[in-house]
């Protein structure tokens, strides 16, 4: 039997601005990814497919490649394997018509929750009013169109839960207690707010923050979100901020002192070295740790010789401290009883300080759920850190990014069947100059929005179908003119049978406890 891989540990550190000289994610802006490689090195943003084997019986989505990226994803994967709790999250800002780029975040939605995830779908009216100016009236429209695409795809209201950010009480007074934990210096480092940014517009960040933790307020529980990466700074501060509020951090040590994790790096490898420098290899001291460090020059091509040097001065002031492993809760917002609960079950040996407890027999994993359990227990959130997927991008059919804003570069759900079929047949594609020099070096499948509607709608579940238009473009067998015809055909069909749909969810619409229409003063 394989052993199941170790818990990602939940220490979360502070991310820092959302843009680079190369790269920026703007969450409210239009700006495409050029390169996705990019975003792995520069937000540390993990390949989806390292964690594609941990997941039984994955989304086309995330076998395609069309789902390319995610942050933690592994907890979500484990959790559903083992039949535990988990849930997904995704909100819709209601600008414009619902199109066919939205529905692969309404498709991982309804996976999620056809794979037993407690499931939300939001609707970001506040965000759309604060952020992009629209008047209620319209948001209201936009807001039904929303839901009844995604019930018309297969949402189930009765084992999920959608709601609007305006009408939630809940999530509003989440809002306020997260915004404590975030000052304007933040929102302007992270998104590049100014003197000119509305209070409502930071105010609506926030309440993101709370949708993102919401589905976690009733039980921790591992998160996913599937957005596109422009809306990973979200996801990134919503992960700091599930780290600030909790009561206690847990982290490894090895001595009495703080070290940060690259010195705990360089500690580890100290102690795993031990038996090469102490006297009482059993009980190493941390002078001698020092010493050794300090002698051995060759350490400095495998860490930082800045790191190894504030190591060594940190043991050299613990002296004859023995250098032990242990795991160390730290007291971050735990009231006075909390930490005094802590102590009580922290069982076995332990050294007690005055902003932290030292455990010599708990496992990191065991610390974890004791830490959260004491926080449940005393009125804290106990959030764990939230997990999120990132797709690619839906390339207009005009060329460029697909935007609401450009009829022309989407097809909306709500399009005429035929009006489908007409923006399918004007699209651009990748193929050649001529249909000789098509036949010949074959067709730019990667570059063509055509076939990314094979690719992430109209295949469908059959890899097979996807893969031989793929192979047909590429070897020169399949001509531009045939594939988008056949494309066409298959997006009114598609189209025609979405809004049948959509007409029968109406019904469905009425008895939910969503408010579409509300009076507002």
């Amino acid at each position: 039997m394989n052993e199941e891989p170790t818990h990602e540990p939940e220490e979360v550190q502070p991310d820092g601005g959302a843009a680079t000289d190369d790269v920026a994610l703007d969450p409210w802006g239009s700006s495409t990814v050029d390169d996705y490689r990019s975003l792995f090195e520069q937000f540390g943003i993990e390949e989806f497919d390292d964690v594609l084997p941990e997941v039984t019986d994955p989304h086309y989505l995330m076998r395609r490649g069309v789902i390319f990226g995610h942050r933690g994803y592994d907890r979500v994967a484990r959790a559903m394997r083992e039949g535990e709790p988990f849930a997904a999250l995704s909100g819709f800002m209601p600008t414009g018509d619902p199109h066919i780029g939205h529905k692969l975040v309404f498709d991982e939605l309804i996976w999620h929750q056809e794979q037993g995830g407690d499931t939300y779908g939001l609707i970001a009216d506040l965000e759309a009013h604060s952020a992009r100016g629209l008047p209620w009236e319209e948001i209201d429209e936009h807001a039904r169109d929303y839901i009844l695409s995604l019930l018309a795809l297969g949402f189930d209201p009765t084992e999920g839960e959608l709601y609007r950010q305006s009408e939630n009480r809940e999530l509003q007074d989440l809002a306020f207690e997260l915004g404590s934990e975030v000052n304007f210096s933040e929102m302007e480092a992270i998104y590049g707010f100014g003197g000119e940014t509305s209070v409502s517009h930071m105010q609506s960040v926030v309440t993101q923050m709370a949708d993102i933790l919401y589905p976690q307020l009733d039980e921790p529980k591992p998160t996913v979100i599937p957005v596109g990466p422009d809306q990973d700074p979200h996801v990134r501060l919503a992960r700091d901020l599930a780290a600030r509020t909790r009561y206690f951090g847990v982290t490894e040590a090895y001595a009495s002192f703080e070290a940060d994790p690259a010195e705990r790096t360089v500690l580890a490898r100290a102690y795993e070295e031990r038996k090469s420098f102490a006297d009482e290899p059993d009980r190493p001291r941390c002078v001698e740790a020092a010493d050794w460090l300090d002698e051995h020059d060759a350490l400095a091509a495998l860490y930082d010789p800045a790191v190894i040097e504030s190591t060594v001065e940190k043991l050299h002031a613990a002296g004859k401290e023995p250098l032990r492993p242990r795991v160390r809760f730290l007291d971050r917002n735990a009231t006075e009883d909390a930490f005094e609960a802590l102590i009580e079950a922290a069982e076995g040996e332990k050294r007690v300080y005055e902003a932290h407890i030292d455990s010599f027999e708990l496992s990191r994993d065991a610390a974890e759920e004791l830490a959260r359990e004491v926080e449940l227990a005393h009125g804290g959130y106990g959030f764990r850190a939230p997990s999120s997927i990132y797709h690619r991008f839906m390339t207009g059919l005009t060329g460029g990014k697909m935007s609401s804003s450009v009829p022309a570069s989407h097809i909306s759900l709500l399009d005429d069947p035929e009006t489908g079929y007409g923006k399918v047949k004007s699209a651009t594609t990748g193929g050649r100059e001529t249909a000789e020099r098509q036949r010949e070096l074959g067709g730019r499948a990667d570059e063509c929005p055509v076939y990314e509607l094979y690719a992430y709608l109209l295949a469908g579940d059959d890899d097979e179908f996807a893969k031989e238009v793929y192979d047909e473009c590429v070897g020169g067998e399949r001509l531009c003119g045939d594939c988008k015809e056949q494309a066409a055909v298959l997006m009114q069909e598609f189209l025609e049978e979405h809004q049948e749909k959509r007409e029968e969810a109406r019904e469905l619409l009425a008895e939910l406890d969503i408010d579409l229409d509300p009076k507002r003063v």
